[in-house]
């Protein structure tokens, strides 16, 4: 258990997208991107979200900023329900939690400049004006590794590595307590990408925010998560404090996404976990387990038992596994 305080919680979260067919356009079917989720992030922690892509990542973390309203469960922030808040409400929490998306240009404004861009959150929220405001703007620069000159500037004017710093300031400017990165370095350089990652890290030290880091890579995962949820067809399938569940995962899944992860030494030959079979439509999810169609360790019961998640050590590592309590078999190679 985490010595800090929850400052998110979600509780059995649901997002079913209708597909309509017929001649009416009536729903006939829903593709599950998330299926009941529950998570949570504490003060001053990082929560990773790793899994393959369409695995529902994304979809979670919006969800959960409720940039796209919920069909169950709800989402608690500082213990105060978020998918029941008026929009007055609901205003005040979200100045204590903000996102970067995966696009840093995309997501920025190509007609807005960068002082008007930083200085737009503080007066919606009524944090500074003025002079007051041209200052903030310009520590929030300094802080993100930009040069005071940048205010004038638009965002086509910068590098992608610059356009994410200033995506970050933005997100900054309202001192938030949760930041929501979203596949924030996937589209970066890797020397950019550290760069991103570190300055994360400083400012998370520095200001103790909390992060939700949403990612398909295993190590950038690593390096800077407190606790790692590891998503498979909307489901959260393993969740374990990071060296607990680098060291020691529990399910198939996780081992064979860890057997994918590059080895720095050109010389080391790791056993390499080879799922077999194509993933699931999140459409028609499969019955049971829904990893037993690809699990080299798959039993008859599979297929027909639904994993309920357990604490596999009694240490806050949990499974969604038949076996996770058994020795699972190791893959062949």
């Amino acid at each position: 258990m985490s010595e800090h305080p929850v400052l998110l919680e979600a509780r059995h979260v649901k997002e079913w997208f209708p597909v309509r067919g017929g001649l009416l356009g009536r729903n006939t079917r829903y593709v599950k991107a998330v299926d009941d989720v529950s998570l949570t992030v504490c003060a001053g922690e990082t929560l990773g979200v790793v899994g393959e892509s369409g695995c529902g990542k994304s979809t979670l973390a919006r969800v959960m900023l409720r940039l796209i309203e919920p069909t169950g469960g709800e989402v608690l922030f500082e213990g105060k329900n978020m998918t029941t808040a008026n929009k007055a409400e609901l205003r005040r929490m979200r100045r204590d939690i903000q996102i970067i998306f995966q696009d840093p240009y995309a997501s920025l404004n190509p007609r807005q400049r960068v002082g008007d861009m930083l200085t737009e959150p503080l007066t919606i929220h009524g944090l500074a004006k003025g002079e007051a405001a041209k200052r903030r703007v310009l520590e929030l620069l300094e802080l993100v590794g930009l040069p005071a000159d940048s205010v004038r500037k638009f965002p086509h004017e910068f590098s992608g590595g610059q356009r994410q710093r200033l995506c970050i300031a933005r997100a900054l400017a309202v001192n938030p307590k949760l930041i929501v990165c979203d596949e924030c370095v996937s589209a970066l350089d890797v020397s950019i990408q550290a760069q991103i990652i570190n300055l994360l890290m400083k400012l998370q030290r520095q200001l103790g925010i909390a992060l939700v880091f949403v990612s398909h890579d295993l190590r950038v995962v690593r390096h800077i998560s407190t606790h790692v949820a590891v998503m498979y067809l909307g489901r959260v399938v393993e969740y374990a404090p990071t060296e607990e569940l680098f060291s020691n995962p529990a399910h198939p899944y996780t081992r064979a996404l860890l057997s994918a992860v590059p080895l720095p030494d050109p010389d080391a030959r790791a056993q390499r976990i080879v799922l077999k079979g194509e993933l699931p439509s999140p459409i028609a999810v499969p019955s049971g387990c829904p990893f037993h169609t690809r699990c080299y360790a798959v039993q008859e019961r599979c297929s027909s038992e639904v994993p309920q998640e357990r604490d596999v050590n009694g240490c806050g590592h949990l499974c969604r596994c038949l076996l996770c309590e058994e020795k699972i078999p190791a893959a062949q190679p």
